[in-house]
């Protein structure tokens, strides 16, 4: 349900939901105000015992002068405990008095409560002594001058009274202030967030998905029964292909340029193997076969043998030479035809096996399993592996470990994919040069043409895919070929 609403619809629908979340809130601030102004009169409530205490003080100690009067009046000893009985209650109001006492006015007044009645206890006790004893008129006259220390006593206990009179009463009276502030404030801002979410929803839609939705149907392919329901979304999808648009743009252009390059390269070299191929390698092959003539009818000192070998040896390499050029300019066409990359693998190594013998080198082929078949040159890739692995034999002065691991992946952008990684433990290549090996006429051998591996990164590109190079310093080089499954026969035979 909410996948179908247009995006006007959802903030639409998020607004309200903004706007009725606040009213909402508001209520419930409200309430809560309420419940806190329950809390806080609670706790007045509890205040209100320390004020009972200093009420029981107060109380008590008016008992205990009543009783001490009929006393003197009548001289009955059941007043005499009515007033310890009293005496009593006033030490534990005392006692409540002082533990509730939170401020120091309270604690101070309390502690010059309990000092003064200890005193008048004990001038009373002698006022008790003496009417005992029948000294009424000494009796009678101490008994007149502790009543200032009774005055004394009731006033602090008024005071104290009075003190909890006047904190219950700001207590409540700021209480009742704060949560009259915060009502009023959230009966003001209510109707305000109402106001603003109306607002936002009309900046919104107006202002903003106005010219966004404007925007994507301009830039949306014309369609005129075609409903945009998504103004953001749709825009993203045209920049997001506009974006990737300019990407293939840039990208094409930089394989132009260097097609441009390559085929200057390519004219310039042309021209070069076909003037040497018509003025050198013709007289070359004639010197050949008049050199082989005289092999087999001159008698030969050794030495002169060796010189007759080293003379056929340079031929053979000119003649490669020029074998080279001849291939780098005029690429033979791709003989196409349905094979396992591995069975080119295989035959490569036969091919090769005594060459890395003589290197003294030691192959390792990982195959989990065979490689499936796919449209290819089985010629031209073998010519790739030779190459590939001559070369990694050259680099090993000293022998080593040649390593080929077969592998089938799904390679973007090519998509499902067999790969071939060859691998040496040689010295590696050199990371200044390593941008520049698969150029033409690029090589780090004395008496190299610097086309082999030129030759073949066209061999695999010419099929399709890729020829990339891994390699540290010191820790070998892998050179890793993949080739793209999936193409038909149709593109194989055009």
């Amino acid at each position: 349900m909410w996948k179908r609403l247009s995006l006007r619809a959802r903030i639409l629908v998020l607004l309200i939901a903004l706007v009725l979340t606040t009213i909402a809130g508001g209520v419930v601030t409200l309430w809560h105000n309420e419940a806190m102004d329950y809390l806080l009169t609670s706790l007045i409530d509890q205040n209100v015992a320390s004020y009972h205490a200093a009420e029981e003080l107060e109380n008590a100690l008016l008992q205990q002068k009543g009783y001490l009067t009929y006393y003197f009046l009548d001289g009955n000893a059941t007043w005499l405990k009515e007033i310890e009985r009293y005496n009593g209650a006033f030490e534990d109001w005392l006692h409540k008095a002082r533990k509730s006492a939170y401020t120091e006015a309270m604690q101070e007044i309390i502690g010059q409560i309990d000092a003064q009645y200890h005193q008048y206890v004990i001038a009373r006790e002698r006022v008790i002594t003496l009417y005992r004893e029948g000294q009424r008129e000494a009796g009678a006259k101490l008994h007149w001058e502790i009543r200032h220390q009774y005055v004394g006593i009731l006033n602090l206990c008024q005071r104290y009274k009075v003190t909890h009179e006047y904190a219950i009463s700001r207590v409540r009276t700021e209480s009742q202030a704060r949560a009259r502030f915060i009502n009023a404030f959230a009966l003001v801002a209510m109707p305000a967030v109402a106001v603003l979410g109306v607002l936002l929803a009309y900046i919104l839609i107006k202002q903003i998905l106005g010219p966004i939705r404007q925007l994507a149907i301009s830039t949306a392919p014309a369609d005129p029964g075609r409903r945009v329901p998504d103004e953001v979304k749709a825009l993203s999808s045209r920049v997001h292909s506009l974006i990737e648009n300019v990407d293939q743009a840039q990208t094409e252009l930089e394989r132009s340029q260097e097609h441009l390059l390559q085929s200057g390269k390519l004219a310039m070299v042309g021209k070069l193997a076909a003037g040497v191929a018509h003025s050198i390698r013709n007289p070359l092959t004639s010197v050949n076969f008049r050199l082989h003539s005289l092999k087999t009818s001159l008698e030969m000192s050794p030495s002169q043998q060796d010189d007759f070998q080293v003379i056929s040896e340079e031929i053979r390499h000119i003649d490669s030479i020029l074998r080279n050029f001849l291939e780098f300019s005029r690429p033979p066409k791709l003989k196409m035809q349905r094979i396992s990359p591995s069975d080119v693998v295989n035959m490569a190594l036969v091919l090769l096996r005594y060459r890395l013998e003589s290197y003294g080198v030691e192959m390792k082929l990982v195959r989990p399993h065979r490689l499936p078949e796919i449209w290819a040159d089985p010629d031209q890739l073998k010519e790739v592996l030779a190459n590939l692995l001559v070369n990694a034999c050259e680099v090993m002065v000293n022998g080593g470990v040649i390593t080929i691991r077969e592998e089938e992946n799904l390679e973007p952008p090519l998509g499902p994919a067999v790969v071939i990684r060859v691998s040496d433990n040689g010295p590696g290549i050199p990371e200044s040069v390593r941008d520049k090996i698969f150029q033409p006429f690029f090589s780090t051998k004395e008496e190299g043409t610097g086309l082999g591996l030129s030759i073949a990164t066209r061999i695999i590109e010419d099929h399709g895919g890729r020829l990339e190079l891994e390699s540290k310093q010191n820790e070998g080089a892998t050179f890793i070929i993949t080739l793209p499954l999936g193409k038909d026969e149709s593109w194989a035979t055009s």
